[in-house]
């Protein structure tokens, strides 16, 4: 069984490690997972996503508390405080276009070194970066990623970790799941093992590590 309580799952944030997590604009972070992150006053961290979320929302808070040293993401337009911490010089940020972005989370997670892709050879997104011909074509080599610990955020899961997802709050998840050294799931609803439709099940359990229960984005816990 890989149902955890709130304590356990908090044994594996640290400082200064690499964090991985699903969502899109705040839909689709894990709330409860974010706020015990924030509370046990985790920094320096290393985040991977779609983007910076919103300065109060999501993802974002960690960003907006000065807890986090760089970024991989798509984009953090939605987010100010980020673009001012990066323009400061406080925030690293690596710009990952959205569609390569998921193609290198997913390389991660199927244990491959990277992926070719042929956007923005000749812009700043090419800058130190390798280029290989195939068919007398130009292909950039972007390497995979992967990170010491990946959140997720799904509407159920049974008791081994199998997940299913809520319509467009699924986005990156399935993806983040599967490029973890450890996969953190918070759910709506945990049933028993057995009770989830195979035929609905996106990230099979052997992915996921370790679920919990979701307390919701006004929950608040701190850490003793």
């Amino acid at each position: 069984m890989k149902v955890c309580s709130i304590e356990q799952v908090v044994e594996k944030f640290n400082d200064g490690m690499t964090l991985m997590y699903g969502g899109f604009g705040g839909v689709g972070n894990p709330p409860t997972l974010i706020a015990a992150l924030l509370n046990k006053g985790v920094c320096d961290l290393n985040l991977i996503g779609n983007d910076a979320g919103f300065p109060d929302i999501g993802i974002g808070r960690l960003v907006s508390q000065g807890r986090v040293k760089s970024l991989i993401a798509s984009h953090i337009g939605s987010n100010p405080v980020a673009g001012n911490l990066m323009s400061e010089g406080k925030l690293k940020v690596e710009f990952s276009p959205q569609g390569t972005l998921a193609e290198r989370i997913r390389a991660g997670g199927m244990g491959l070194g990277g992926v070719l892709i042929d956007v923005g050879i000749d812009s700043m997104i090419a800058e130190n970066k390798q280029t290989v011909q195939l068919k007398d074509k130009p292909y950039l080599i972007e390497s995979a990623l992967t990170a010491d610990v990946s959140i997720v955020y799904a509407k159920k899961a049974d008791t081994y970790g199998n997940l299913i997802y809520d319509k467009s709050a699924r986005n990156t998840n399935p993806l983040v799941a599967m490029a973890g050294n450890i996969t953190i799931a918070e759910v709506e609803e945990i049933v028993p093992e057995g009770e989830l439709d195979p035929e609905e099940i996106v990230t099979p359990g052997v992915f996921v590590d370790m679920v919990i229960q979701s307390q919701g984005v006004d929950w608040k816990w701190v850490w003793e």
